[in-house]
């Protein structure tokens, strides 16, 4: 199971880093306007939150032999097959739910500084009359 356990660790989370380099592209593209660029982050994790909460749903029906996860364990890292799908699905939902969680404070953090910056006096910029 711990190798299970490893091994999605690094699937999911090379997608949710992927996810979240677009996510600090979209920022960055954004920078010019800080309250927009930690609006449209906040709007863009809660996004990949769906997408995890999604996925953790579906794992517990998904084939097993076709997730990512299970390509890269080698023959003799693989669960016996009388209960590899509980297993595989198991460790695939508790998986994508920490990384669920994750994302979860990460939006609370977005959301909070972009109710906190206005506060401070760092409102919408206009670009065109700046």
């Amino acid at each position: 199971m711990d190798r299970l356990r490893q091994v999605a660790f690094q699937t999911i989370g090379r997608a949710v880093g992927f996810a979240g380099l677009a996510i600090f592209c979209v920022m960055a593209g954004t920078a010019f306007d800080p309250l927009l660029a930690v609006q449209a982050g906040g709007v863009l994790v809660l996004v990949v939150l769906a997408v995890l909460l999604l996925k953790a749903r579906l794992a517990l029906t998904a084939d097993h032999r076709k997730t990512e996860m299970w390509l890269y364990l080698k023959k003799h890292e693989r669960p016996a097959e009388s209960y590899a799908q509980w297993a595989a699905s198991t460790v695939l939902r508790d998986t994508y739910l920490q990384f669920a969680r994750w994302m979860a404070l990460l939006a609370v953090v977005m959301w909070a500084l972009a109710v906190l910056m206005p506060m401070f006096g760092i409102t919408y910029i206009d670009p065109y009359t700046a």
